[in-house]
């Protein structure tokens, strides 16, 4: 796969705008500042195709990079606590709408951070795939904030803290600045598409 070959397609802020599903989508998913963006970047080997903010709840729309006979999809972030309710629930019906409208959704890359257990908005997030029979991958971001016995600690808590959730998924550790990751991340994609 030809991962050079990418543009930034377009982005929509209601379900309204979507347009049809024409070709396999990869999601990425996760709360607010968790490096989505940092990790499409990093897979795509560009520094700033993908938006990063250093501001929680900045990526407010779902935002399409065409790419080799596939889309990757930068989905907006949740749980930042000053979004106002509009916002919200604005985001919540897209979020709905996307997964509802019955586009071909290969894989969805569900993000934590590393460093911090899993939060109710991420198992919510993933109760919501698996409801829907999305198939997932989690990915732990960051990973290289952490200290070898940090990290292992991690390693081992994940687990538990995802229960029923974690169970036969395949959870990777992700760093944007060494790289850690994103072979296995690449790997995935390309038997999905």
């Amino acid at each position: 796969m030809n991962y050079n070959n990418v543009i930034f397609e377009k982005a929509f802020g209601t379900f309204e705008q979507l347009s049809e599903s024409d070709m396999p989508e990869i999601c990425f998913s996760g709360r607010s500042n968790v490096g989505k963006s940092s990790l499409i970047n990093k897979i795509l080997n560009r520094k700033s195709l993908a938006r990063v903010s250093t501001k929680p709840g900045k990526t407010v729309t779902i935002n399409f990079y065409k790419c080799d006979g596939m889309r990757l999809v930068d989905l907006p972030g949740y749980g930042y606590a000053k979004v106002p309710f509009a916002e919200r629930d604005r985001w919540s019906d897209l979020m709905e709408g996307y997964f509802r409208s019955e586009r071909d959704i290969r894989m969805v890359f569900q993000l934590v951070d590393m460093r911090h257990p899993a939060t109710a908005f991420d198992l919510s997030m993933l109760e919501f795939l698996r409801h829907f029979d999305i198939p997932y991958t989690v990915v732990l971001t960051k990973s290289d904030k952490l200290n070898r016995t940090e990290y292992k600690n991690r390693c081992e808590l994940i687990l538990e803290e995802l229960g029923e959730f974690g169970e036969g998924v395949e959870i990777i550790p992700f760093s944007a600045q060494n790289g850690e990751g994103v072979e296995r991340i690449r790997e995935i994609i390309e038997s999905q598409i």
